[in-house]
């Protein structure tokens, strides 16, 4: 008992032998790691800087001296031919593809089927992966009824999922009837275009055959059901207002959304179709499509309704998927791009450099790795500083850039730096598995929609019944984050000279919270 006793730790003692080992790794091993660290992290945060501001000047000359897209493209609206009749008009295919879409397809199919168009020079495609007997005979027979009313519908179906959405689409372009079509329209099962989508669309690529894609804008029906689908709104509003604004406008290259678009089908055939080697099959078709020459427009002033992701484990997912592809496809496509002759030298280093590897690859990884593990690690570390430019002004003017895409959740900035924040966390692990093409890589998961009928009826049965899962409820990664920058907020307040310890708490709590899968009811949506 007493030789027990004599070679065990008391508590105190584990806390000075531990002190004693920090402080003889720290000096020779963690201060130099930790400033090679803030130098890299401040060095890709000079590089999104300058890309923010750089496309924040853009979107403004944009805005006050730009031409509309009718002005810079030809533009004329289609009219009947006496002589021709209805033949005068394109083909045009309409694709919807599906998996298990019980909640939305007859929103979809109907939206399609009620688009303005010839009726004789227009055939919609259902392309239905469903596994579940019940949804897939529901969708046959939503079909069934459109074609009773003479619409010209075709439901296809698959004995497998090869492919996933990118296998659908290729398989669907197979069919011998759309031999005839010259334009082909995606929209994805939760997307409701308006009727007159194709008027809007279509003339561009009648009268400019330079162009491959003509893309329209997301608007979210479901944008005021929570905390958490405001922060999306924010976030794709970004992309649709001045990235993609941007592309169009200045390289007439950006990627496609996979949904609410319209592609030549001549395009598609040039650029090798549909191919399912990433998760991210819409972008891997622009990418190709533009390096063969093809151009593309983005219509801003053109909406289509679809429904954003309103359960944490969703999202999750989805933004797994959004940026685990593009890593992945830019590790794919790296040496493909630089040996292409058909585009030009700027061209490639806008693809390159600013599409891919600054925001797929550098936005993710220095918005996680400085904000949330290297900054509060100063605190623990007092010999390493970081520059007041690097850690206030240069991310401040980032979070105001990106802000303006929705002013009307203005007052929620702050909210949304916190939930930025921790997605970063699955961003950055996503990008590394894209890049380094392990694990999850090809993970495929559907986004689960709920649809306008079934979100007040879901949320009342949520209220009723609440269930707890494990696995669906708490999340380590979060968990474990919040910890870490408690503690170094705690180590701020008792050691520290930095006064970080209200943003680290701030931020620890907002882990938590997720951590904890309590994201969609965080705060209301007001």
């Amino acid at each position: 008992m007493d030789r027990f006793s004599s070679t065990t730790l008391l508590p105190d003692d584990l806390t000075v032998q531990l002190t004693i080992i920090w402080e003889q790794i720290k000096a020779p091993l963690i201060v130099p790691l930790l400033r090679i660290a803030i130098f890299l992290c401040l060095l890709m945060s000079i590089m999104l800087f300058i890309e923010r501001v750089y496309m924040g000047i853009v979107i403004i000359l944009v805005k006050f001296f730009g031409k509309k897209p009718e002005k810079r493209y030809k533009w004329e609206s289609l009219k009947d031919d006496v002589e021709l009749g209805n033949s005068s008009y394109p083909m045009v295919l309409v694709q919807i593809p599906m998996y298990n879409e019980k909640e939305v397809y007859q929103l979809s199919i109907g939206a399609a089927c009620g688009l303005s168009w010839p009726s004789d020079r227009i055939i919609v495609q259902v392309l239905d992966d469903s596994t579940d007997p019940i949804i897939r005979n529901l969708v046959s027979m939503e079909c069934q009824r459109w074609a009773s009313k003479g619409i010209n519908i075709k439901y296809e179906i698959r004995d497998n999922r090869n492919g996933y959405k990118a296998g659908a689409l290729k398989e669907g372009l197979k069919h011998q009837y759309v031999k005839q079509c010259d334009y082909v329209a995606i929209f994805d099962a939760d997307f409701q275009p308006e009727p007159d989508f194709l008027w809007r669309t279509i003339p561009f690529l009648v009268h400019n055959p330079e162009l491959g894609l003509v893309q329209a804008r997301w608007k979210y029906v479901n944008a005021d059901e929570c905390l958490m689908t405001r922060m999306q709104e924010m976030s794709l509003d970004y992309h649709f207002a001045v990235e993609q604004e941007v592309g169009s406008s200045t390289y007439a290259f950006f990627g496609f959304n996979g949904t609410a678009g319209v592609w030549r089908i001549a395009a598609i055939d040039e650029a090798g179709g549909w191919k399912d080697r990433t998760t991210v099959e819409d972008m891997d078709l622009a990418v190709r499509a533009s390096l063969k020459g093809w151009k593309f427009l983005y219509l801003s002033s053109l909406k289509v309704k679809n429904e954003l992701p309103s359960t944490f484990k969703a999202y999750r997912y989805q933004q797994h998927r959004w940026s685990c592809g593009p890593a992945n496809l830019f590790r794919k496509m790296f040496t493909e791009i630089i040996r292409n002759r058909k585009v030009s030298l700027w061209k490639k280093i806008h693809v390159i450099y600013s599409f891919f590897f600054v925001r797929k690859v550098v936005a993710h990884i220095v918005t996680f790795v400085f904000y949330c593990i290297v900054l509060p690690a100063t605190v623990l570390v007092p010999e390493v500083e970081v520059p007041k430019w690097g850690a206030v002004y240069i991310p401040s003017i980032i979070t105001l850039l990106n802000a303006v895409g929705t002013p009307r959740s203005f007052h929620l900035i702050i909210f949304w730096i916190l939930f930025e924040n921790v997605m970063s966390l699955h961003r950055t692990k996503a990008t590394f598995v894209g890049l380094l093409e392990a694990g999850r890589v090809n993970e495929w998961i559907v986004t689960e929609k709920l649809g306008d009928a079934f979100k007040i009826k879901s949320a009342i049965k949520a209220f009723k019944k609440p269930r707890f899962r494990f696995g669906d409820r708490l999340h380590l990664l979060e968990l474990a984050t919040g910890a870490y920058l408690f503690f170094c907020g705690c180590y701020d307040i008792a050691f520290g000279k930095n006064h970080y310890f209200l943003y680290l708490f701030i931020q620890a709590f907002a882990f938590f919270i997720m951590g904890f899968g309590h994201v969609g009811t965080f705060v209301p949506n007001s």
